[in-house]
């Protein structure tokens, strides 16, 4: 196997809920990382992050709202946070784990960003929440601040 290359691609979702259950899963997938590595595979990992840009980006909205004059962070701001917190607990994970097997190995993270067309079809009703879900009250407070930045979509659920 050597010289092959492989792609793993971990979704947002299975990196836990939280910074803790984030380290515990990254710490996991480190050690199957390393068996492979450990077969001579050049290994390149990517991950999702929409729970945790959700989370970053209703933590800067919030800020909007308790400090006068703060102005809005941009949801790409919010996507390179969340690719900043997330690399950096798997470079550490997986160098750690190299280390703990003498592997003589380097990692690297790499922010990255990609352009959808505004004319893609998926914009005309989006279909995967970003942050939390609002109250009627917060939805209307919420639209009229960023209308022209964002699209939001009503939810109604059964109850």
């Amino acid at each position: 196997m050597e010289n092959r290359k492989i792609v793993i691609a971990l979704g947002g979702n299975a990196l836990g809920n939280d910074i803790e259950e984030q380290k515990e899963a990254v710490a996991r997938t480190a050690e199957v990382i390393a068996d492979l590595a450990q077969q001579g595979l050049s290994i390149i990992v990517t991950h999702g992050n929409g729970p945790q840009v959700g989370m970053i980006q209703t933590a800067m909205d919030h800020l909007t709202l308790m400090q006068k004059g703060m102005k809005q962070v941009p949801l790409p701001t919010s996507v390179a946070m969340s690719q900043g917190y997330i690399g950096i607990d798997l470079q550490n994970a997986i160098k750690y784990e190299f280390h703990r097997r003498g592997m003589d190995r380097k990692v690297s993270t790499i922010l990255s960003q990609v352009e959808v067309s505004k004319d893609d079809e998926a914009f005309q009703n989006p279909a995967k929440p970003i942050g939390r879900f609002l109250t009627k009250d917060e939805a209307e407070k919420m639209r009229q601040r960023v209308s022209s930045v964002w699209r939001m979509q009503a939810e109604v659920t059964a109850s």
